[in-house]
């Protein structure tokens, strides 16, 4: 029996918190990238590029505060060429964002060029638009230099991209792998408690009542797949981020290190032997080597964001690694928990550090991390529930103040020092019983309230913490 959620809650699927893209940043690269090539769609299909002479972008708030940090110009010149987040290849980003600037054209889909000079038709607003801090307006100009087109879009975190109407909006790729029918989930939830309910109506573990919800859209040989694809895409990641050596793109020329962490762990593997918490060398290895590929602008995997895509992989490497009779059906049950409890923040607080602050990123990967860890270690529907509530918890009123608006300074550390937590909320939760005083709805509603209360300064901005405290050289 299923027990009744919010009916007004659209659904939102697993692979919505992890989709495959690239870095720095969901809500300023991979958004913007969304935005920027939906718009192109748009005018494509009515006036026609053909109408088309010239555009012009206008970037809002904490995208115009940290945009060239976040890399959001260029993923805006990539959205208008017609480039999508999930297949972009890395390695051909630097030329195409060159032959952009040197000829001072930029091709709208590949099809339509038009005249393109950044200081002229990409402006930075640092005002935010009322409906959220990553705002943007586009609009396209005919040969009489008359407005044709005009449309506006916001970053809300996590990838995820609304427009003016608060429709939720999609890059090709995704569209072309959405599940083909619209059937409700079997076991709707909208709150912590809820899903705590549905768990026990109907005797299934968080993990299978996800999958089972994801099968009423997807076959489950598509669900399974998909995961892998995910695990996959996080796996190796992490083994580019340990063989990658030099600097970090930036002012600040951030030394990679996670390379030289890896050499130094595997010359030493009797260091296990002597001490026991080596092993939390090694979580900070797999998380750091993520978000460095993250900062370099590599292929990742937001989870649910970019800026704590270390935090999971991370995570899910120490269950594979380190956790005796892991499994390929513990990975597909790590990653439905995890996607889960990242549902219930979606649905009910914020993945953007724009918004809420870091807490709605690397906060939330720390609890989603944590509640699937504690499940496929063996823990309860109750256990798995306040393993996350502890993840939070213990992050609330964290703050997000990129140094230099890089995805780097705190981020990289920040996300290793998130696997950590997570992994010791997840033992603590297996210690009790599941009974615990905080509810998992009652530290989300608490997040929500952080981060309304939380300085604009605090929140992606770069004009306060250790953005303003720590000095270049």
């Amino acid at each position: 029996m299923s027990v009744a959620a919010c009916p007004t809650e659209s659904f939102v699927s697993v692979f919505d918190l992890f989709k495959i893209g690239i870095g720095p940043s969901s809500s300023h690269t991979v958004g913007p990238m969304i935005a920027a090539r939906q718009f192109a769609c748009r005018m494509q299909a009515a006036p026609g590029l053909h109408a088309v002479h010239g555009v012009r972008v206008e970037l809002f708030g904490s995208l115009a505060a940290t945009g060239l940090g976040h890399g959001t110009d260029r993923a805006v010149l990539l959205g208008l060429a017609g480039f999508e987040p999930d297949t972009v290849a890395p390695e051909a980003i630097e030329p195409a964002i060159a032959a952009i600037r040197e000829t001072q054209t930029l091709s709208l889909l590949g099809l339509q060029p038009v005249r393109f000079v950044e200081k002229e038709h990409l402006l930075m607003r640092r005002k935010s638009l009322p409906m959220h801090p990553n705002g943007m307006r586009f609009a396209a100009r005919d040969v009489a230099g008359e407005t044709i087109a005009e449309a506006e879009f916001y970053s809300v975190g996590g990838g995820f991209v609304i427009d003016a109407q608060g429709e939720r909006v999609l890059n090709a790729a995704a569209e072309g792998t959405a599940p083909s029918g619209h059937a409700p989930p079997p076991y709707p939830f909208h709150s912590g408690a809820e899903l705590l309910a549905q768990c026990a109506a109907s005797g299934l573990s968080i993990a299978a009542l996800m999958a089972t919800n994801e099968a009423a859209r997807r076959s489950p040989q598509a669900v399974r797949h998909q995961l892998l694809a995910i695990w996959q895409t996080m796996a190796a990641c992490v083994e580019r981020g340990c063989a990658a050596t030099g600097h970090l793109p930036g002012r600040m020329h951030l030394r990679r290190r996670a390379a030289e962490l890896k050499n130094s762990l595997s010359r030493h593997p009797e260091a296990a032997l002597r001490d026991p918490l080596s092993m939390l060398d090694w979580v900070n290895l797999y998380a750091m080597a993520v978000n460095e590929e993250n900062a370099a602008g590599g292929r990742v995997v937001t989870a649910p964001t970019n800026g704590a895509a270390g935090v999971i992989p991370a995570v899910l490497h120490y269950y594979r690694n380190f956790v005796p009779g892991a499994s390929e059906q513990g990975v597909l049950d790590f990653l439905l928990t995890a996607g889960a409890i990242g549902i219930l923040y979606k649905k009910n607080a914020s993945l953007s550090g724009a918004e809420v602050g870091c807490q709605g990123e690397v906060g939330v990967a720390c609890s989603m991390a944590a509640g699937a860890l504690a499940a496929v270690l063996g823990g309860t529907p109750a256990q798995v529930e306040n393993a996350a509530e502890i993840g939070m918890e213990h992050n609330l009123g964290m703050t997000c103040d990129p140094v230099g608006g890089l995805v780097q300074i705190p981020c990289i550390e920040r996300n290793a020092m998130g696997a950590i937590k997570a992994i010791n909320a997840a033992r603590l939760a297996l210690r009790g019983d599941g009974r615990h005083e905080v509810s998992l709805d009652q530290v989300i509603r608490t997040m929500v309230q952080t981060g309304a209360d939380m300085k604009s300064r605090y929140k992606e901005t770069s004009r306060g913490g250790l953005a303003v405290n720590v000095i270049e050289c």
